[in-house]
This record gives structure tokens, sequence and C-alpha cells, in this order.
């Protein structure tokens, strides 16, 4: 062993588990990956098919054409998928008006809280989303109704200062990604304010945004420093981020990959948790521990808080590729 190797200093990683890709986004980029193969290059994607760039671009070398509108794409046979985040009706129905072939691979999570907004809707209530202004799967959610039928709560403030039309006939959605414990706060101060505000059937965060999280709890207060990888524009990884900080674990931080570690946060680390956000792939954690074996002695421990086995389906049209493949 080289002098250099012998004086490295000794780092336990925990390694969150589970950690990184959900059903939902390992079966948007099947859609994808399977249109290319069934139907050649290119294949439309309406907005970032995950919110993660290595895998945005992974997807662009295959042949994938990525556009925020419809009214980006060319006269085309050519297939257009929908992100994994979902996207308002008028989406859909001008594909339709455009004779587009569309395959829809926006998670089933997701689709369930559209059908639960549309069901309140339909029994009357006023519809209170609580999520983040600007993000796709929220503009998605609130597109699934008429104009002024849904209103955005991001906060227990907003919360606070809400007026509904009628407080007697209310209804909640929130998005999947958010943080557990900051929308429990939300909702109870909904609750408090408006007894009668009915909520979900089942939990409309998803499996994996409290798994992640519940996980992330676990390991922060065992560790000097977290880093999660994820997309900064990925809100399932900033809550993961948040979670650790509340969690005991100040140093914690995002990175789209090992480049972007800073290092200077590092210089006598003794522990290290590592999780991952929902978008981001298995291959850039090994990234990130590779890098600081190059400058430590690591002894990687995984720390497993739950077991993960859900697969969602792909489109019926892909689903012979799909066996094929062997996937």
């Amino acid at each position: 062993m080289s002098p250099r190797m012998e004086t490295r200093p000794h780092l336990d990683i925990l390694l969150c588990a589970p950690r990184g890709f959900c059903a939902g986004v390992d079966r948007a980029i099947q859609i994808v990956e399977l249109a290319l193969q069934k139907y050649g290059a290119p294949v439309y994607v309406r907005h970032a098919i995950v919110h993660n760039k290595y895998v945005v671009e992974g997807l662009k070398a295959k042949g994938a054409i990525f556009v925020e509108e419809l009214e980006e794409i060319p006269d085309t046979e050519a297939p257009v998928v929908f992100s994994a985040h979902g996207v308002p009706k008028s989406v859909p129905a001008d594909a339709r008006a455009r004779n587009m072939f569309f395959l829809d691979a926006t998670c089933p999570l997701v689709s369930k809280v559209h059908v639960e907004a549309q069901r309140h809707f339909q029994e009357g209530h006023e519809i209170v989303l609580i999520g983040h202004a600007g993000h796709p799967e929220v503009i998605g959610t609130m597109g699934q109704l008429p104009p002024g039928a849904v209103s955005l709560v991001e906060t227990v403030a907003d919360a606070g200062r809400f007026e509904p039309k009628n407080p007697e006939s209310l209804a909640f959605v929130t998005q999947t990604t958010l943080s557990v414990d900051d929308t429990r706060e939300i909702v109870e101060t909904l609750r408090a304010r408006f007894p009668a505000i009915s909520g979900p059937h089942k939990e409309d965060i998803c499996y994996a945004t409290t798994n992640r999280q519940a996980a992330i709890k676990a390991v922060a207060p065992l560790v000097e420093a977290m880093i999660v990888v994820g997309s900064p524009h990925s809100s399932n990884s900033q809550r993961l981020v948040e979670v650790a900080r509340r969690a005991g674990c100040e140093v914690a931080t995002l990175v789209d990959r090992a480049s972007d570690i800073d290092w200077s946060l590092y210089g006598n680390l003794k522990s290290l948790g590592v999780s991952a956000g929902a978008s981001a792939p298995e291959s850039l954690v090994e990234e990130v521990i590779d890098a600081f074996a190059a400058r430590y002695d690591v002894k990687v421990e995984t720390h497993t808080t739950a077991e993960e086995r859900i697969a969602f389906n792909i489109p019926k049209i892909l689903r012979d590729l799909e066996t094929a493949s062997g996937r």
C-alpha cells in the first residue's frame, strides 16, 4: 500500500435505504426508453421526464427531445411522452386536437391525487391543494379542474390566512413529494380552523417520499454530515436535505453528482450519511461513495428502515417490449 493510501483518515458511511429511484420514476424512464426502442428516434418528452439532469441527458443521447410545451413540437407521428409529474387536462386535449400519438408517464400516485380532486369537486367541495407554487405536479393537479376551483396553500401561515367560500364544504389534497412533518402541521391548522374539511382516503404523500424521509431521520442523528444525491429542481430531494437538518445534522447538502461536492465541508469528517432523491439513479450514489473512497478509508454500512417492492405497469402498447427486455 502506498504511503498516501496509509494516511487516509477513516470514514464511516451510513447508506440510507430506501433511497433513489421510486416505482413512478422507474416507470416513466422505462416508457421513454421503450418508446425509443419501438418507434425509434425522436421521441418527444414534454418537460423533464423526471427532475434529474443525468437521467435527462442520458435519454437525450438515445434520441429523446425534451420540450416545455406541445407547441414546440412540429407536426409529427413520433410519440410524445408526458412527464411523471402529471399535466393539466388541457395538455392531452391539445395533443388530441393535433392528432398526436402520446404516452402518459404520469406517476400513478399523482394520478390518484387527480382523481381525488375531481371526486371532491364533483361532490361540491372547494379544493385546497397543499403544495409548492410553480412545481409541475402542482400545475398539473390544479389543471384538472376549472380555474378558481383549487386554492393553493404552501405553508402553515397560508393555512392560517385561508378564507374559503364555504367552510362547511372543503376538501384538501396534497402534492406527493412534500415534507411529511410540514404537511402534517398544515393539515392540523386546516382541521383546527375547518373541522368539516375532508381529506384523502389514504395519505397523498407517496410511499417513496415518506420512506426516504424516515430513513434520513434515522441516520441523520448518527452522522456528522449528510449528502443527498439529487437535482436542485427535485422537490423530494430538497425535502430530504431539510429533514436531515431538522433531525440534527446541520451539515446536510444536496449534490447532483460527485463533481458538485464541496470538499471544504468534510476535512476531519468521521461519519457521513448518504441518501438519494427518488429521481436520482444509483450510479450517482456509487459515484459519490467512490469520490469519498479516494480521499478516505471508507467503511460503508447500509441502514435499512423499510423494504420497497412496489412496481407500476407501463402502458399496454409497450408491454410486449418490457417482457422482451426482461424488466
